[in-house]
């Protein structure tokens, strides 16, 4: 069972989350949140799986209850909740460790869906959004030089597979084409994903493709 906390200021919204999840045999709703300021108690108290989160709301929004939140060790994963796809909100939420979003007009089985894949341990960002929303967002905040320095400083550190894998997760690849690409087994490419975030202190392999656009391309100033 995938216990479920829901967090966003509109309760017709709240309602219609409910009604839907509460629909699937394996995902129950613990709790409710109207704010992000209510979001860090209520996890004490239900310790839910994954958090739905709606990224705006008036009082403390979903961006800095996901950074909050994501900050304390054995954190419920969090979705991001919102009406666009390319909100740079959404990019930092990503970059402070929420594993992935998801539309509001989303139909109600992908939702559940979405839901189920997080509470697994899988991002819900498919390589094909991972491509749009790096494409479109991130550039505004990773042309400094001491990002790109930084990020670049990180992937040194990797082992040559694992800097390939990297690389092709900034790409956007999926594990199958990853190892297609590099001619090795899917699950040694899982094995080297694993490997890649322990040492980059990172939660998904979404912040890894972020870490890898952050370093841009080797040689430009």
């Amino acid at each position: 069972m995938v216990r479920l906390l829901l967090v966003d200021d509109d309760p017709l919204v709240r309602a219609g989350l409910r009604m839907m999840l509460g629909g699937a045999p394996d995902v129950e709703v613990v709790a409710e949140a109207a704010d992000g300021g209510q979001v860090a108690a209520l996890v004490r108290e239900h310790s839910p799986d994954v958090v739905l989160m709606d990224i705006r709301m008036p009082t403390v929004d979903g961006l800095a209850a996901t950074e909050a939140l994501r900050a304390v060790p054995g954190a419920p994963e969090v979705i991001v909740l919102t009406t666009f796809n390319t909100d740079e909100h959404v990019l930092r939420a990503l970059r402070a460790g929420a594993a992935g979003f998801v539309l509001k007009d989303t139909a109600p089985r992908e939702i559940v869906e979405a839901v189920r894949k997080v509470a697994a341990g899988e991002p819900v960002l498919s390589p094909a959004v991972t491509r749009q929303l790096i494409a479109q967002v991130a550039g505004s905040d990773a042309e400094t030089r001491g990002v790109r320095a930084a990020a670049r400083r990180r992937l040194a550190s990797l082992g040559g597979r694992e800097h390939e894998v990297a690389l092709a997760i900034g790409e956007g690849r999926s594990n199958a084409e990853i190892a297609a690409g590099l001619h090795m087994s899917v699950p040694t490419v899982k094995t080297h994903v694993s490997r890649i975030l322990g040492k980059l202190g990172l939660n998904n392999r979404v912040q890894i493709a972020l870490l890898v656009h952050d370093a841009g391309t080797p040689g430009r100033d």
